[in-house]
């Protein structure tokens, strides 16, 4: 098994389809209008910050993988421009799908070996850790996205 393949594809699934789950992030964004993104429910986060926050991570890691400094906090994760009409919001889904898989085609050059060695800096671990730590991530929004799109689709639940 070459490692470099297998994690690619497990990313590009949880985006675009054909994983485990059978959940990916383009089919769960299918029909999320602009006005949807932004339905704030409880004090839960929207579909638009978890998609922004979602990408967050992807972005920082490719321009990594590019060869560029990692340049991420925590605390800027959440912070995303407003999405004020459907452009906004298309361009923000076009953005996670093209840096989704150019991660991707950036994980299948990598030697087997890199994915034991640190990432960027050694208390973030190593390769590995890393880019299926960004799967997990993916996963673990993706399902609340999904929830909130069932919200939203049901407005008598809230």
């Amino acid at each position: 098994m070459e490692l470099n393949k297998e994690v690619a594809k497990h990313l590009r699934e949880v985006h675009f389809g054909e994983n485990w789950t059978d959940v990916n992030l383009k089919d769960a964004l299918t029909g999320v209008t602009w006005e949807d993104a932004n339905i704030k429910i409880y004090d839960l986060n929207t579909i638009a910050s978890l998609v922004f926050h979602i990408n967050y991570y992807v972005a920082a890691v490719l321009k990594v993988m590019q060869g560029e400094p990692l340049n991420a906090s925590d605390q800027f994760s959440f912070d995303h421009s407003p999405i004020e009409n459907e452009e906004d919001w298309q361009r923000l889904i076009d953005k996670v799908l093209v840096e989704a898989d150019q991660l991707a085609v950036e994980i299948e050059k990598l030697d087997g070996d890199k994915f034991a060695e640190d990432f960027s800096d050694p208390k973030y671990g190593s390769y590995y850790r890393n880019l299926h730590g960004i799967i997990e991530h993916t996963h673990y929004h993706l399902g609340q996205i999904s929830l909130l799109k069932k919200l939203i689709n049901n407005k008598n639940s809230y």
